[in-house]
């Protein structure tokens, strides 16, 4: 189950089924990052595409010594740009891929507006998600639900991006929801509804133990997305955002222009492959190791290099090198900017602080901790506003709870009012009355004993004592403990052996720290295989973004009845 090779398929079968010649990829605006995730520009050049057009775009050219292979979401909007497309064609021939399931009238449509027969071929595939990683996938939404119920339109692109998933890793599952959530109900029953009116599409051949999809809700768990992050592809997001692979260094300061935007891709990048689950602390050793590398590739006569004129002769007279090198300064200056911001905002101590919050139940040091780092004028609004949310979160019903000694502190500090105000909405949208399962004290006495044999030999490193509420309830589920009553099979039938292919979706984000505990999972389990999946892969600020877009906090009675009614679909 490997949703970056899934997808690669499917664009190298439409470029392949395309036949020889030159050829222009028409795309939108979604199928445009689904395919860039997956491959470079210079790979599906390789295969004779020469042009990437958007079928938006107004001021094409007419080129008809051009094949055109599009690749599009099947949208109303779309296929609306299509017919225009057919009846004025300026390609030679095009062959149509939707990314997901498209009606009989909408193929009935274009038919009619083929008068030129130009049209080879139209077909479905099942593209119609962002693979991030080889076991981790995201929708790019952000802002899926209004109040507790799903925003129509969101649930209706969550279902289609679930059912293209299942249908590209050809799997039909038994399902499982989050009981104490009903937006991961409606989303299990919406999944059901299209397997069941596409059951051809789902015909596969039947595995002995069915895989399983099990939906999850961001509310269940709030704490893990609050977290600073220590590894990598983690660190990198927490820190700077990615966004499809690319993050942004223009703020970064001196920054070089050819450095300003850069691209991390463990498909094409073997150094950020090797270390992205890596901790922070490596991440330096490795550098020192890329660059040594670096310096002993180099031929004898080129070892002494004088000045940067040498350096510069040097990179463009040996071509393989400039791969290497532009590896080489690309995570030079990313880990560089990593190490100056965890400085800067003294990252450390915050940190330390974040996974006791997580981690422990003593209330009095945790208290003592936060109101400490409030006073500590390197710590930004930011991260004063999430220790207060962490600390609400954990001791939101503790007998000694100093909330509103700590909010007059967020204050007198100068802390904006939205990010006051976001203290009491990350409550309303994963505090104690919400969660369906109890985030902080350990459940039996196994696990007591292990937190307990953890504090007497001291945590190996403070930073990543945490370890995020999936890792226990997938730990559940592979060992056929997970209980029923808090996570029930949608319909009558129910896995009697262990689950061997799970795929594991949050509503309302995952996390790069939950995708960690997959990979970890997947390394460690033999027989079992995770891919994990959410409406998009937060940091804290876009989850801070996804709690406000809820609502939560300004919510009256009447409007949270709004949005309950189902989504239609097409």
């Amino acid at each position: 189950m490997n949703v970056v090779f899934a997808v690669k398929q499917y664009i190298s079968k439409m470029i392949e089924d395309s036949g020889p010649g030159m050829k222009v990829l028409l795309m939108d605006k979604e199928t445009t990052g689904i395919v860039s995730m997956v491959y470079t520009q210079s790979e599906i050049l390789q295969k004779e595409v020469y042009l990437f057009e958007r079928i938006d775009s107004q001021n094409r050219e007419i080129m008809k010594h051009l094949k055109a292979i599009c690749f599009l979401r099947p949208t109303k909007e779309n296929v609306d740009y299509l017919i225009q497309e057919l009846r004025r064609p300026k390609y030679s021939i095009y062959f149509i891929y939707f990314s997901n399931v498209i009606s009989k009238s909408d193929v009935k449509s274009l038919a009619e507006a083929d008068e030129q027969e130009v049209v080879a071929e139209v077909q479905e595939f099942y593209g119609d998600y962002i693979a991030v990683n080889p076991h981790l996938f995201s929708l790019n939404i952000l802002g899926c639900c209004q109040g507790r119920n799903w925003d129509p339109v969101q649930l209706s692109r969550t279902t289609q991006g679930l059912t293209a998933l299942l249908l590209s890793l050809k799997k039909c599952p038994m399902i499982r929801y989050q009981l104490s959530s009903e937006a991961a109900k409606r989303l299990a029953e919406c999944v059901k509804q299209v397997i069941t009116k596409e059951y051809e599409l789902f015909e596969f051949r039947r595995t002995e133990v069915p895989p399983l999809l099990l939906i999850l809700d961001r509310c269940d768990d709030a704490i893990t997305p609050l977290l600073n992050q220590w590894t990598y592809q983690a660190m990198v997001h927490e820190l700077l955002g990615i966004n499809n692979n690319r993050i942004d260094l223009s703020r970064v300061p001196g920054i070089s222009k050819d450095l300003r935007e850069v691209v991390l891709s463990a498909e094409n990048d073997e150094f950020y492959a090797n270390n992205m689950h890596l901790n922070f602390a490596e991440i330096g050793s490795n550098i020192k190791n890329l660059m040594e590398d670096f310096q002993k590739k180099k031929p004898k006569e080129q070892q002494k290099l004088e000045s940067i004129a040498d350096m510069k002769a040097f990179v463009e007279n040996y071509p393989q090198f400039k791969k290497m090198s532009g590896t080489v300064s690309k995570h030079v200056t990313v880990v560089g900017e990593l190490s100056r911001l965890v400085s800067e905002r003294n990252l450390l101590e915050v940190s330390e602080v974040e996974q006791e919050l997580a981690c422990q139940n003593d209330h009095s040091s945790a208290l003592q901790n936060v109101k400490r780092l409030l006073q500590n004028p390197r710590v930004t609004e930011f991260d004063a506003a999430r220790l207060v949310m962490l600390y609400a979160l954990h001791y939101e019903r503790h007998s000694s709870n100093s909330l509103p000694g700590l909010m007059m502190d967020l204050r007198n500090k100068g802390v904006s009012e939205k990010y006051r105000k976001l203290v009491s909405a990350v409550i309303e949208y994963g505090g104690k009355r919400v969660r369906g399962s109890d985030l902080f004290s350990p459940k039996d006495a196994v696990a007591i004993t292990k937190q307990f044999l953890k504090g007497l030999k001291g945590v190996e490193n403070v930073y990543t004592q945490h370890q995020p509420f999936l890792h226990e309830t997938l730990d559940h589920l592979i060992k056929g403990k997970l209980k029923e009553n808090l996570y029930p099979y949608l319909g009558p039938s129910t896995l009697r052996d262990r689950p061997q292919d799970i795929i594991v979706f949050i509503i309302g984000g995952a996390t790069y720290e939950e995708a960690l505990t997959v990979y970890n999972l997947n390394r460690t389990t033999p027989g079992v295989r995770i891919v994990l999946g959410g409406t998009t892969v937060h940091n804290t600020k876009s989850f801070l973004d996804e709690v406000l877009a809820s609502g939560l906090h300004s919510r009256s009675k009447e409007t949270s009845q709004v949005t309950s009614r189902s989504a239609s679909r097409r």
